[in-house]
């Protein structure tokens, strides 16, 4: 039987827009010189333990079922791999540029969906990753994030075994249609399901798969923002770093519980550093608002869609980071996808109590545990930050825009050293894509005592986009100022 995509990864590159291209991406800065020629043969090696990656999407005639994987006859590394340069002084802004310009290329569709941009010329003597891969790749399950797997816990690595792939022949037109209607015949329901999904629009397809997003029950749609616009083709790309010990700080601080504005009287609620970071985030948007001289009242908010993982069995770690989805399918695990709204207090001054706020919201996901701990995360799948982004964005698409304003995911990371040929790991910022309608995207990933943030924004809509970071450095400044 056909490796078939199913109606989830198919929903992906039906409802794909020019503006809107559904790739995640990870932006990798390593320390020490390039040896290109042994990061190449690193890379050859890895996907051959993901067949996904040498092989590409082919349509079944006439749409009858979902189009099928199948092994690439003309798979070329060099095509994938590609190598680049910085300019001197080769500066963070001169990579954040490059980002900018190169992620939003959509991946040819003939080939298999990913791309790696080899970046040199960091000023000292650094080089970078630009990882790409379509959502409709990487599903935790049979394919993983392109990035997740070119990386290791020591600089020696384990040589691949010697690579006999071969590709095998293609399936003919007569193959494909012959699957199809037999297993439309043993499967009528999957068959109804799929012409459906060639009619309606990708939030209306993904919802109808991911039944866990049911459980976000909301009357009203989400608050007029400047980040709800028409997207262009074009993105502006911005990175921070902070010490992991300072979000802690604030999050030990508050351990006792604390009533929070808006929460009913006597509700207690005690802050994770996640909610530390999603607070920050609040301050760092009502910065950027007053800054564009928008009305900032005491009721602006801002909804954030926050992608989390649940299990049934309690969680002890002391860090319980609301996190997009772990291995879903995974049923050792026992996680499941599920989804938050948040709304974002940015109107609210005072730091302490837009941190109070968030909490109090996300509380009712804590209550009995169901939330999965951040070291279970981190070790789920080693490295597995990326392929965890990507798996949270899948949350996104089962929803209509005009429930939330902007997506932002949050994983934890190991905090111990990671390697990719040898070279040393020292930052990593994900590259969330901006679903129609939703102009700026935040993902938030912890490694090695570092919390690194990536805003990807539409080039036009937000051009102040680089302000961010500073907006964000000084929204932590302040949180951590009010709760000494």
């Amino acid at each position: 039987m056909s490796d078939r995509l199913s109606a989830l990864d198919a929903s992906f590159l039906y409802a794909e827009e020019p503006g809107a291209p559904q790739h995640v991406g990870t932006v990798m800065v390593f320390e020490g010189p390039l040896d290109f020629a042994r990061l190449q043969r690193h890379v050859a090696g890895r996907i051959a333990f993901v067949p996904r990656y040498r092989r590409r999407v082919r349509d079944v005639p006439g749409g009858l079922a979902n189009p099928v994987w199948v092994d690439d006859a003309r798979f070329d590394l060099a095509f994938h791999v590609r190598r680049s340069a910085l300019p001197r002084p080769g500066s963070t802004d001169q990579l954040r540029e490059l980002v900018a310009r190169v992620h939003p290329r959509p991946l040819d569709r003939t080939r298999p969906l990913w791309e790696l941009y080899v970046v040199e010329g960091l000023e000292g003597d650094r080089f970078a990753l630009i990882s790409k891969a379509h959502q409709a790749m990487v599903d935790g399950v049979n394919g993983l994030d392109l990035a997740q797997v070119v990386l290791d816990s020591s600089p020696e690595a384990v040589e691949a075994p010697p690579d006999a792939w071969r590709p095998a022949p293609e399936p003919s037109v007569l193959d494909l249609v012959g699957g199809a209607v037999l297993e439309a015949a043993q499967r009528p329901g999957e068959a109804v399901q799929t012409v459906r999904r060639r009619a309606v629009d990708l939030q209306q397809a993904a919802s109808r798969v991911a039944g866990s997003l049911t459980r976000l029950a909301v009357s009203r749609g989400a608050p007029d923002s400047p980040l709800d616009v028409e997207l262009s083709q074009h993105r502006r790309f911005a990175v921070a770093a902070h010490p992991l010990s300072s979000l802690r700080e604030v999050a030990r601080r508050h351990g006792g519980g604390a009533q929070g504005s808006g929460a009913p009287r006597g509700a207690a609620v005690t802050p994770t550093v996640n909610d530390v970071v999603l607070a920050v985030l609040a301050g760092t948007l009502r910065t950027w608002l007053q800054a564009r001289g928008a009305v900032v009242t005491p009721t602006t908010r801002v909804r954030a869609l926050v992608p989390v993982s649940v299990r049934a069995e309690g969680a002890d770690d002391e860090q319980r980071l609301l996190e997009p989805p772990g291995a879903s399918a995974d049923a050792s695990f026992g996680t499941t996808v599920d989804g938050h709204l948040v709304d974002l207090p940015v109107g609210e001054p005072n730091p302490v109590l837009r941190l109070h706020q968030v909490a109090y919201q996300l509380s009712p996901h804590r209550e009995g545990g169901r939330a999965v701990g951040a070291r279970d995360l981190a070790t789920l799948a080693g490295f597995a930050p990326p392929t965890l982004h990507s798996l949270g964005v899948r949350v996104a698409a089962g929803l209509s825009r005009r429930w939330f304003n902007l997506l932002v995911t949050n994983v934890p990371g190991r905090q111990e050293p990671m390697y990719c040929a040898g070279a040393r790991l020292a930052e990593t910022y994900p590259v969330i894509p901006l679903s129609a309608g939703h102009a700026l995207a935040v993902g938030v990933t912890s490694y090695d005592g570092q919390v690194f943030v990536g805003f990807n924004a539409d080039r036009d809509a937000v051009a102040d986009v680089g302000e961010m970071p500073t907006y964000l450095a000084e929204a932590l400044a302040e949180l951590r100022a009010a709760v000494r």
